[in-house]
């Protein structure tokens, strides 16, 4: 006896028999009891759901003598039984991807005068019709808009964005769905029993994923499964068979995650990639089981899970000891990891990295572990803004008020008319400890705060003793080189916004005309503006760095002489021959012409 692939030998026969796709056959089954038919048809879907089995359907039952009262053909009329053994003549169907030119077109437009002779309507079946060429779709255009009578198109296809929208618009669109883990899970037990094979339910769920909502994929791997276990079709067995990689690995790495163990993940994953699987399909694995774990926290979410009842439960089992933002962690660095593998030089080590920071994500804030991202970076900035800044001690210092009296405001701040109110923090840790305490302006300025800085340096200086004081400390003379200096740091600072104009300042040279005056010189008149936008802000920072509050800047713009003319290789030649005669008398000794 001929052997049969299941994908043939279980093809649906009946509306009833397609899996998945409920809504579109009970559609067409209401068409054919009502008698009300389009003139054409487009079915559109993935691959291996069912959309050339319901054309095959659907004009066997438009064309039966005596269907049945649910819009089901009978299977006993000359019609039916003409369709079922291949030799009915009202049935044509065109491959669209060999025969794709006008002349194919032409030719079938040619078949559609001729009336059926048994049945009441010709129904042509046109596959993959998206391979149709431009000028195909065209001369196919009027007839399908308006075919005799007895003629009924249906269109398949897989890519319905590639079909033409003046095709599209003469067409009632069908929109075939995937198949789900579940329906492909059932119709694999079916097929199964009626071939009396043995199986795990596992077994089959993991075909079904593979198949990737394909019912004729499914069926093909089914096969395949069938003939390596030979009618015992086990999970272990189908995972071997289909280099699948194990469930239990992704459950044993969050459960070691969870528990921040960091080696035996690594003896793991190297035992992994040993069975020839990929880093970047294990963290894509990963990333897909960490979605189920999710989904399974919350029983509203939990039927998104495609899995099999024993998978689900396990998943639910895993839920429960995860935290929540774990799971969303784990996910973004899973994520970040999968753009970044294709373009990564050493992908074994960008899976190694993304593995411990998945593991370190539980780990207690003052733990220590080797390979811990530094996330008590921020902290550590965060004690030094909270610990007071030392100034020198004053005499008014002893009068001043506790800092835990005043607002923050007037703390950080200050208040020039009190001066006794802008250095109360400081001054009062000043008395209290001796040890001065790091100061984060050590670390260095933000282009975003320098007039907030500025506004402290002038306010300071006013509450501390006379004049004369202030004039030794803000009216310090300065060098070329710290000026040099300063105008570099000051453009390195300048904010992302500024790039542009911060790229033209590092190529000035700021000179020093008369202390403490300063010009400096651009090439344009653009650049003037540009600088002039920003002014006040490099002159405060200058006067802040260079401690001179008398600094004044000027801006000239460059008188630039006019460049010179580019000369041709004949003008060349000619100057050249100007100024040295001998050029020209070897060119006529030798009889030379400039090329």
């Amino acid at each position: 006896m001929e052997y049969i692939v299941s994908a043939r030998k279980y093809r649906p026969i009946t509306f009833d028999t397609v899996v998945g796709q409920a809504a579109l056959t009970t559609t067409l089954k209401n068409a054919v009891k009502s008698g009300k038919l389009a003139h054409a048809y487009l079915f559109c879907g993935p691959r291996g759901v069912g959309k050339t089995t319901c054309a095959r359907i659907f004009a066997k039952a438009i064309n039966c003598q005596n269907p049945t009262p649910d819009g089901e053909a009978c299977n006993e009329c000359e019609s039916c039984q003409s369709f079922n053994e291949q030799r009915s003549l009202n049935i044509f169907e065109l491959d669209a991807a060999s025969n794709n030119s006008v002349e194919h077109i032409k030719t079938l437009m040619e078949q559609t005068r001729i009336p059926p002779q048994l049945g009441k309507y010709k129904v042509f079946i046109i596959d993959e019709v998206h391979m149709l060429s431009t000028s195909a779709f065209n001369a196919f255009l009027k007839t399908l808009e308006e075919p005799p009578a007895h003629v009924i198109f249906i269109l398949a296809t897989t890519e319905k964005h590639k079909i033409l929208p003046t095709i599209l618009s003469r067409c009632q669109i069908y929109d075939f769905e995937r198949m789900t883990v579940r329906n492909t899970v059932d119709h694999l037990k079916h097929v199964a029993e009626k071939e009396g094979i043995t199986y795990e339910e596992e077994a089959l769920a993991v075909i079904a994923e593979k198949a990737d909502g394909g019912m004729r994929d499914a069926l093909s791997i089914f096969d395949q499964a069938a003939s390596f276990c030979q009618g015992n079709i086990t999970y272990q067995k189908v995972i071997e068979d289909l280099n699948v990689l194990d469930s239990e690995n992704y459950f044993q790495i969050i459960d070691l995650s969870i528990n921040n163990k960091v080696s035996d993940i690594m003896v793991l994953l190297n035992s992994i990639i040993n069975k020839g699987f990929d880093g970047g399909l294990l963290i894509q694995g990963l990333a897909k089981h960490v979605r189920n774990v999710l989904m399974a926290k919350d029983p509203q979410t939990l039927p998104l899970l495609e899995v099999s009842d024993q998978q689900r439960q396990r998943y639910q089992e895993q839920a429960q000891k995860a935290e929540t933002r774990f799971l969303y962690q784990a996910l973004r660095l899973m994520n970040q990891c999968d753009i970044n593998y294709r373009q990564s030089s050493n992908k074994r080590l960008l899976v190694e990295l993304t593995l411990i920071e998945i593991a370190q994500i539980t780990q207690p804030d003052d733990g220590v572990s080797a390979g811990r991202r530094p996330r008590r970076l921020k902290s550590l900035f965060k004690n030094l803004i909270q610990q007071p800044q030392p100034k020198t001690a004053a005499p008014q210092v002893a009068v001043a008020e506790p800092a835990a009296s005043k607002p923050k405001a007037q703390v950080e701040q200050g208040n020039p008319g009190k001066p006794g109110e802008s250095r109360t923090a400081s001054d009062s840790n000043t008395l209290g400890n001796s040890k001065p305490a790091p100061k984060l302006s050590n670390i260095g300025f933000s282009w975003s705060n320098l007039r907030g800085k500025s506004s402290k340096m002038n306010i300071i200086p006013g509450s501390m003793g006379d004049g004369k004081e202030q004039q030794a400390t803000e009216d310090q003379p300065f060098t070329q080189e710290d000026l040099e200096l300063q105008w570099l740091s000051m453009c390195n600072r300048m904010p992302q916004q500024y790039s542009g104009i911060a790229a033209r300042m590092k190529n000035m040279n700021p000179v020093i005309t008369e202390m403490p005056q300063i010009e400096v010189t651009v090439d344009n008149e653009l650049i003037k503006q540009e600088m002039e936008n920003i002014f006040k802000s490099i002159l405060k920072t200058l006067k802040i760095y260079l401690h001179n509050n008398e600094i004044t800047l000027t801006i000239l713009v460059s008188d630039k002489p006019v460049g010179k003319k580019i000369l041709t290789r004949r003008e060349q030649f000619e100057e050249m021959s100007q100024k040295n005669p001998a050029v020209e008398a070897l060119r006529q000794a030798f009889d030379l012409e400039l090329a």
